[in-house]
């Protein structure tokens, strides 16, 4: 199964009455909730942050004596910009993965694979310890690699990187967790390694397209759920002793 293929299969699935209402409505959650946080704090994270920079380059290139001031603003706008985009989404697939996960699955293994078997492998406490560590994990990610933002070369692909990591962890386990068991489900992360990483870092690369970020963690939830369910069943047939 090709994650091409898999991805058609959202587009198309995208048309369900259901799966529209599940992608419209957690992003503008989302954009609500974080819009509403922006209005109120935006001006005086970028001013804090511009100070940040402007002390780092200072104490770095002490021996320059140029006024970065207006650079440094840029620098904290575009940050700022760069991190407001992944919350939304973040937020809209943690929101989508309580919500409306289960519904997405039923539906994408009733309609192509329908004989799969349950075995159960994750649960409601596995999801929720998973979505913990995604965004823990983001969290010190970005943490860690911040600095390396200021570089021209590296800020655009580091937060699609990091954001690449996150949302291929985030939505494999509850696309998996009903129909596969835990050796299953690990054997299969393990395996698909590359392209997990790869479906991610599309989804973090259009989530930065206008409007079409609206439709992004529905169709790749439901990508990741057509991928991973298909490479589970083609796991079966070939080993029928599991």
């Amino acid at each position: 199964m090709s994650i091409a293929r898999s991805l058609a299969y959202a587009f198309a699935n995208l048309l369900h009455p259901r799966m529209l209402w599940l992608m419209l409505w957690p992003v503008l959650l989302s954009l609500v909730l974080w819009a509403g946080v922006g209005f109120f704090l935006f001006g005086w994270i970028v001013v804090r942050l511009a100070a940040k920079i402007d002390a780092v380059l200072h104490d770095t290139m002490s021996f320059l004596t140029l006024d970065l001031t207006d650079w440094t603003l840029i620098a904290a706008k575009v940050i700022v910009y760069l991190a407001f985009i992944p919350l939304v989404y973040m937020t809209a697939l943690v929101i989508l993965g309580i919500f409306g996960m289960p519904a997405m699955v039923d539906h994408v293994a009733g309609r192509s694979f329908p004989a799969l078997k349950r075995r159960q492998g994750g649960g409601v406490l596995g999801s929720a310890w998973n979505a913990v560590v995604t965004l823990l994990g983001m969290a010190a990610l970005v943490v860690v690699t911040v600095p390396l933002w200021l570089f021209p070369p590296l800020w655009p692909l580091i937060p699609l990187l990091v954001m690449a990591w996150a949302n291929q962890r985030f939505l494999r386990y509850d696309a998996l967790a009903e129909h596969a068991d835990r050796a299953e489900m690990s054997a299969i992360f393990r395996e698909r390694r590359g392209p997990l990483y790869g479906l991610g870092f599309l989804m973090a690369l259009t989530a930065y397209l206008p409007l079409v970020g609206f439709f992004v963690p529905a169709l790749f939830a439901l990508a990741f759920i057509h991928y991973l369910l298909s490479t589970l069943d083609q796991r079966r047939l070939s080993q029928p002793s599991q």
